[in-house]
């Protein structure tokens, strides 16, 4: 979160990607660092032992979120 906080405080719009085991660090990252206007996106858990074509499937069904994140005002 802090380098999507650092992106949105210089005007780039940024949104951050976690495992969805780390929704409730997002949130308090983001109340901590005063940008609770600060984007990220979920993905199942886990990732850290899927395999390529596992993340394929994780990125493709959080595409939609991420483009929506980026794009609004």
């Amino acid at each position: 979160m802090h380098d999507n906080v650092w992106f949105e405080t210089q005007g780039i719009p940024a949104v951050a990607i976690a495992s969805s085991e780390f929704g409730e660090a997002a949130e308090s990252q983001r109340s901590a660092l005063g940008m609770n206007g600060a984007h990220y996106v979920l993905v199942p858990h886990p990732i850290q032992d899927a395999t390529d074509d596992e993340m394929r499937i994780k990125a493709a069904q959080a595409l939609e979120q991420v483009i929506a994140a980026l794009t609004q005002n």
